[in-house]
């Protein structure tokens, strides 16, 4: 898996929400280990201790739980959590910004939605 790093945020933040978005993706699934420390370093070449900081990160976040000598582990209730938190996110962040916009372009509600429906059915 190929990854590009940003300049604007420190990358053990990047790495901490990409392993977000995996778990909320489902493609690290609850109770599935995550990838060794070690192992994320050498892939991504990042030194240890930067990947380290994001596994402790997503401990405090209580996505992941540490299992002496096992390893971490996607906590039970994981993906529940954070789609409840992304979703408060949008509705309180970034929806009224789409809201204001689609007030400033006057843009034809109906028109909005039908473009919503084609995308549904498109899935």
């Amino acid at each position: 898996m190929s990854f590009h790093w940003n300049d604007k945020e420190p990358i053990y933040l990047q790495l901490k929400d990409m392993v977000r978005d995996m778990i909320l993706a489902g493609e690290l699934p609850e109770g599935e280990a995550l990838p060794s420390v070690r192992q994320v370093a050498m892939d991504y070449k990042l030194n240890p201790l930067t990947v380290s900081k994001s596994w402790q990160l997503l401990v405090d976040e209580g996505l992941v739980e540490k299992k002496r000598g096992l390893g971490m582990f996607v906590q039970t209730g994981a993906k529940k959590q954070l789609k409840t938190a992304e979703q408060a996110t949008f509705l309180d962040e970034v929806w009224p910004n789409i809201l204001q916009k689609i007030a400033n372009l006057n843009l034809d509600t109906k028109e909005l939605i039908q473009s919503l429906e084609q995308i549904g059915r498109n899935k």
